[in-house]
């Protein structure tokens, strides 16, 4: 980018332009919905070799500062990059824990040293990340993690398991929560906070094989694998205060992701339109009056979502609980994307026992696909049941039970 800042209206042309001249073909192979999907070779080369080129082209953390490898340019910019990147359907981009979590989690905690030795390159796709928080035994009990990681000199020994860890078999990084001291009067005071590499000798990745047939999720084992106390991001024992920052970026409390979107959106406006395509009682199924109630609710969630965002803008419009919409912003969205695909299936009847890669499923098994996937975005993040408590606690002042 020129270091004249080049007017908005100017710059949405020019980048609507770069987006239609080189945005990917479709690719011959079944298409991730979303970073959680990503479990072939093929896939995940096709994921990055986009991002790179997004990124090499200028329009990916467009905000992050020069010295690290970002823009340096004024979020509005990245803005206009994404809107854009989801109005001309792209693929999304695939170092989304770099990009979301650990990207902001660095440049806002992290060491000169880290924030040089590792921003640029989650920016192009040098190194992937994933995620090391939840355990097989604690759910999400977050602060109860059990993964072991014991001092020895300069080195940490680790030893326990993490799973649902994301693109871990791709991944060169991991942010991780690990127990450092178990002598503490408050489980919360004994967790450290890691940036672990992947490539040493102890940790193992095996792929989870889901509902829909696919992978994505791993179950990572950790065996006495060694990493330098460099890792620490943060203090020795704070690692719960870290990762506290991190689950707002996850959950979208807070601001400062790199750009790029995390899944191929579905609307309530293709459950509209499918809505016509499918019959009930030999008419088209938007014509009967409990279809149409339904569809209007859908409607309604989905318009408010949209303008959910522009008033968190708006000062005046969030006075009285400021953190309000920013703090329901996952549980919202994730929820709706659960709806949109259990309205999309219910439509078709007795169709929606076709799946992907059957003759006769509707769209090719598209919704009842995402009807499934919609699950892991209610779980991740912390759960639904989680984000409620959050909310009435945090935003509406409820007492803790």
């Amino acid at each position: 980018m020129s270091e004249t800042l080049p007017c908005i209206e100017a710059f949405k042309k020019e980048v609507n332009q770069w987006v239609t001249k080189n945005k990917p073909a479709p690719p011959t192979f079944l298409m991730p919905q979303s970073f959680m999907e990503v479990g072939t070779d093929e896939q995940f080369e096709y994921l990055r070799e986009w991002q790179e080129k997004v990124y090499n082209a200028g329009y990916l953390g467009m905000s992050w500062p020069t010295e690290y490898g970002g823009g340096g340019m004024p979020e509005i910019y990245q803005d206009v990059v994404n809107k854009e990147l989801v109005a001309q359907n792209t693929p999304f981009m695939v170092n989304t824990l770099g990009l979301n979590w650990a990207g902001p989690l660095i440049l806002n905690m992290g060491s000169d040293e880290q924030k040089k030795a590792y921003i640029k390159k989650i920016l192009s796709t040098e190194e992937i990340w994933c995620q090391g928080f939840s355990e097989p035994d604690y759910g999400s009990d977050l602060g109860n993690a059990q993964l072991k990681a014991e001092r020895d000199g300069s080195e940490f020994v680790l030893n326990g398991s993490k799973i649902w860890t994301t693109l871990a078999t791709q991944a060169q990084r991991m942010i991780l929560l690990a127990r450092t001291n178990t002598n503490t009067e408050s489980k919360y005071d004994g967790l450290t906070f890691f940036l672990a590499p992947m490539n040493v000798d102890g940790i193992e990745a095996q792929p989870i094989k889901k509902l829909t047939g696919e992978h994505g999720f791993c179950q990572t084992f950790f065996n006495d694998a060694r990493i330098s106390e460099d890792c620490i991001i943060g203090k020795e024992g704070g690692g719960w205060l870290v990762a506290m920052k991190t689950l707002m970026f996850e959950r979208g409390a807070e601001g400062g992701q790199a750009g790029g979107h995390t899944s191929m959106p579905v609307t309530v406006e293709e459950v509209a339109e499918l809505s016509k395509r499918v019959y009930r009682d030999g008419k088209p199924a938007n014509q009967d009056p409990m279809v149409r109630d339904e569809l209007v609710k859908l409607l309604m969630r989905g318009k408010a979502m949209s303008l959910n965002g522009a008033r968190s803008k708006i000062p005046a419009l969030i006075s009285e609980r400021p953190t309000s919409i920013a703090m329901s912003v996952k549980m919202l969205a994730t929820e709706l994307s659960k709806s949109i695909g259990d309205q999309a299936t219910s439509l078709q009847g007795s169709n929606s026992l076709y799946f992907v890669g059957d003759d006769y499923a509707v769209d090719g098994g598209r919704w009842q696909r995402t009807y499934f996937q919609a699950f892991s975005g209610t779980i991740g993040g912390g759960t639904t049941q989680i984000q409620k408590n959050i909310i009435g606690e945090r935003v509406l002042g409820l007492p803790k039970k």
